[in-house]
């Protein structure tokens, strides 16, 4: 029977779908709750989609296979401007956002007009590509229970979650920076970012430096710096003005200007200022009341911060280079009437000292590194490197008075504070890197009145580091990310301006954004499906408060939600929540805050499992540049089984995985052989379980297989779990055909496909439950996870084919070492004295001076005194290398019977006579290789 997957997977959809197959109800069966993160269908589903989905549907498949209930859904993410931004493009008819469309999503003309309003948009990307490829890809979802984040009767849930949180105080309205697109003026979040979506904003110190009557600010991350500031940079190129800024007259560069006007500043443009007129001038450090002269430079950015810097060459790599090199252009330089003295007269000011570095810590990294210019790329690692040095162990000098002898890292913020009080520091937020909002608008830092989220409330703050103390992260490093998230986690803004979603319920203007709709919409998919039932004037606070918070919460609970409440409480808590690693720092953790609010401990989340990126090729995935594979290509070209495989099993879940078309070319092949030769199997007659011992010997592989596997799936080894099925016990199952072509039973052949295609149905459901239905009538949708049968536990066997298979590839050493083919192997077996030796080793648990002990009194072995001495050592080092269950069985072992069982098998595998010797008086030895034989180490000597 050929191999067809696309019509055994249209089978098996089909059956799934009419069945109700993973339709989840409460019943009296344990329950598992798992879900992910939903998409936001602003595209079409790709590749990395497709593994984001496939992990958590391999748990839920196999939960199922142990008997619990499990409820895996799926709902779609429309909140925020994203789509609206996209709607926006496409009316304008870019050609780039067209060219997405159509080119990559394969958008037909005809559909473009579908796609001109927000939720036609996102209805289109839904219903053709994100459904249809997550029911192709055999996504075990209860699709009952779907929904929009921009539902009425969802927003309706989250109406009820916003003023419960305004209630309790956890909301407050005030002055907050905020991401802020200058395109749309609007607040946006990671999820409206196109580039630059990792950029945090950070709050920079502004050394308010002096000239004339006039305020340069210079902004740093290391105010501390200040007393060793030897110059100043600006950029010849750029345009700076004289501004009045909160009433005091200061000079930035143009754009600056207009990162202040957002940041609740009162500025005036006066004039532009000709750059000129700046260099070469001196101005005046405000702590130490130095001048210090303006120099030239072109790597000054103007659009970043205010457009001036300060320099620190003792303790800057940056700066020292910079510093450098305006020393040997003075020729450029005398044109804006510098002159050499005055560039001669600059010095590096050494402020602390730093372990392992000399008076000027920027020159020895530098020279250390060879780095010799500012273009060289080590540059901004050795920066880091040693600001990171200097901040945790770097001692300021004496002249910081009552700072001296301190670590930056214990006074930075006392200094800074300081100096902020006398009006001689300021501050600004700026972005560490370019941001770029997906409207194709520029993102800026921006300080707005707004709402936002009190996470540096100290009691949720509290709640929230006890969920994460009982929370299974995995992979287990994970839970210190959450914990330093909420370590550093202040207010988050909770709104924008406009988009879809649901609006603030007491402040309609506004639409609460994207991360924070998201928190509890878990808890909605439990009771989703039923709520559609229910008129939407009825889903009112009360009947929230009933469903969620108990009868006693209100005066006249809705018997309608009290009958919900019991659904939720049968799914909840939740076992697993599946994410992207790079959202522990806000979703996840926003996550645990809410669910540590708003329900009690007995339903707070168990486990969150994040999972790594995807590469195509070698490289970043991105829709906007035409880097993707789309799930419908894939599975036409390879087939749904093909695609899951390789996905699950090329990398852990948390771990990064490359998609590269020659290998699920690999895989694809791997599976019409698997294909084939279950078929073969399937079509032998069942037989008798009449076992030889190489039938016992698999068997009890295969209980090895199945604890290997159900251990990697209760953690999410998608990767450990699949190669132990497929590869690993492929490799048992061929030794068995090598060892026992004639003695093969078809009964323990086909106990092993049947337990194997269990195994392997979370990964490869189609396929799996297809074979397994022909051979054994029913498929494994009606089946039970496997368990390790004891009867089929056999040590010893397997130990015994442990020896046959290593004493075989030693007799393949030895041949490659002679390089030549032998015309008889003889192999010789240790005299029955060492094997008394090896006894009283195990017996003496693997201590050679009390075995020494033991041996020399007795008087047969006195005798070999010498030889007992010379190769217990090397005996000993083998038996600690064997497990202590193994041990008590080597003493079991009859080699000599043993390698004599297999004489057969040796000599079809090395197609030359074999000749079993044991190692006495009257062994024909002339290499003298018996006496150099010992216990499971065989002489082998070769004519």
């Amino acid at each position: 029977m050929e191999y067809q997957p696309s019509s055994i997977e249209n089978k098996w959809k089909d059956r799934w779908m009419s069945n109700g197959t993973y339709e989840a109800n409460p019943s009296d069966n344990e329950s598992t709750f798992i879900t992910v993160a939903y998409p936001y269908p602003s595209g079409g589903m790709h590749i990395g989609h497709a593994r984001t989905y496939a992990v958590p549907d391999v748990y839920a498949r196999y939960r199922r296979l142990c008997g619990e209930s499990v409820l895996f859904p799926m709902a779609w993410h429309v909140t925020g401007t994203p789509i609206v931004g996209a709607v926006e493009r496409l009316k304008k008819n870019e050609p780039e956002q067209l060219s997405v469309l159509q080119d990559i999503f394969g958008v037909s003309d005809e559909e473009l007009d579908e796609l001109k309003t927000p939720m036609g948009f996102a209805h289109h990307f839904i219903d053709k590509h994100y459904r249809i490829g997550m029911k192709n890809l055999g996504l075990s979802i209860d699709w009952r229970r779907e929904f929009t984040t921009n539902d009425e009767r969802y927003s309706k849930f989250i109406t009820w979650q916003y003023n419960t949180l305004h209630e309790r105080g956890l909301l407050e309205k005030g002055l907050h920076p905020v991401k802020f697109c200058t395109n749309e003026k609007n607040p946006v979040t990671t999820h409206d970012i196109l580039r630059g979506e990792d950029a945090e904003f950070q709050e920079y110190t502004l050394i308010k430096f002096k000239w004339g009557d006039f305020i340069i600010p210079m902004a740093t991350l290391r105010p501390e710096t200040i007393r060793g500031v030897t110059n100043a940079f600006v950029n010849p190129n750029s345009i700076y003005v004289e501004a009045i800024v909160d009433g005091e007259r200061w000079i930035i560069s143009k754009e600056a200007a207009g990162k202040f006007s957002l940041q609740a500043r009162t500025i005036t443009i006066e004039r532009e200022i000709p750059t000129e007129t700046l260099i070469g001038e001196f101005i005046q450090n405000p702590i130490t009341e130095e001048s210090v002269i303006i120099l030239p430079a072109t790597f000054v950015k103007s659009d970043n911060a205010t457009g001036v810097v300060m320099s620190v060459p003792a303790h800057s790599p940056d700066d020292w280079l910079a510093l450098s090199e305006a020393k040997q252009n003075i020729d450029q330089l005398s044109a804006y009437g510098i002159e050499s003295a005055s560039l001669d007269a600059i010095v590096p000011i050494s402020i602390l000292t730093v372990e392992g570095y000399g008076e000027f810590p920027a020159k020895d990294i530098v020279e250390s590194f060879g780095i010799t210019t500012s273009s060289d790329p080590l540059l901004k690692q050795v920066t880091h490197e040693l600001y990171n040095k200097e901040f945790r162990s770097g001692i300021l000098r004496e002249f910081y008075g009552v700072y001296s002898g301190e670590t930056v890292e214990k006074v930075r913020d006392q200094i800074k504070q300081e100096y902020l009080e006398l009006n001689l520091f300021d501050t600004m937020y700026e972005f560490t890197e370019d941001v770029v909002c997906r409207c194709g608008g520029t993102v800026e830092v921006a300080t707005q009145e707004t709402w936002f989220l009190r996470y540096n409330d100290n009691s949720w703050r509290q709640k929230a580091l006890n969920i994460v103390d009982q929370l299974d992260g995995i992979p287990q490093n994970t839970k210190n990310e959450y914990y330093r998230t909420i370590d550093w986690l202040k207010e988050w803004p909770c709104i924008r301006n406009y988009g879809l979603g649901t609006r603030l319920p007491w402040d309609p203007d506004y639409v609460i954004e994207p991360l924070s709709d998201s928190t509890l919409y878990m808890a909605y998919y439990t009771i989703s499906h039923h709520l559609n039932s229910i008129p939407i004037d009825d889903l009112t606070h009360e009947f929230f408060d009933a469903l969620f918070f108990g009868p006693t919460t209100v005066d006249s609970p809705d018997p309608r939600a009290l009958e919900l409440r019991k659904e939720w409480e049968y799914w909840y808590p939740i076992n697993y929540r599946c994410s992207a690693n790079d959202l522990i720092s806000n979703h996840l953790t926003f996550f645990l805050y809410h669910h540590a609010e708003f329900f009690d401990k007995a339903h707070w989340p168990k486990g969150i499992m994040v999972m790594g990126m995807g590469l195509l090729e070698g490289e970043k995935m991105s829709s906007s540049k035409g880097h993707v594979v789309l799930v419908e290509e894939a599975i036409n070209k390879y087939g749904s089984d093909t695609v899951r495989f390789f996905l699950l099993s090329s990398a852990e879940p948390w771990q990064d995985y490359d998609w590269r078309s020659d290998q699920v070319d690999v895989i694809r092949t791997q599976l019409f052989r698997f294909w084939n030769r279950s078929f073969d199997i399937i079509s032998l007659p069942e037989g008798d379980p009449n076992l030889s011992n190489l039938d016992k010997w698999l068997l009890s592989k295969l209980n090895q297989i199945i604890e290997k596997t159900t251990s990697s799936l209760d953690r999410f080894e998608t990767r450990t779990a699949s190669q132990s099925i497929f590869y690993e016990l492929e490799e048992y199952l061929k030794w068995h055909h090598r060892r026992s072509t004639l003695t093969k039973s078809n009964w323990a052949l086909r106990e092993v496909l049947r337990t194997r295609l269990i195994m392997l149905s979370p990964f490869m459901p189609f396929l799996s439950n297809e074979l397994h239905e022909l051979l054994t009538g029913k498929p494994v949708d009606n089946t039970n996870w496997p368990s390790p049968a004891p009867e089929f536990n056999a040590p010893l066997i397997e130990l015994e084919e442990d020896l046959i298979r290593a004493l075989l590839s030693d007799i393949h050493e030895v041949k490659n070492v002679i390089n030549k083919d032998p015309t008889l192997i003889s192999i010789y077996t240790p005299a029955p004295w060492k094997y008394q030796v090896l006894e009283t080793l195990i017996n003496s648990n693997l201590d050679l001076g009390m075995s020494m002990g033991i041996l020399m009194q007795n008087e047969n072995l006195r005798a070999f005194g010498n030889e007992i001495k010379r190769f217990s050592t090397t005996l000993l080092t083998y038996l600690r290398q064997q497990s202590p269950e193994r041990l008590p069985l080597l003493k079991l072992v009859n080699e000599f019977d043993l390698y004599s069982s297999a004489k057969d098998f040796f000599e079809k595998e090395l197609g030359v006579e074999i000749e079993l010797c044991l190692e006495d008086e009257n062994s024909v030895d002339p290499s003298g290789k018996a006496s150099q034989s010992l216990p499971f180490r065989p002489g082998i000597y070769m004519e």
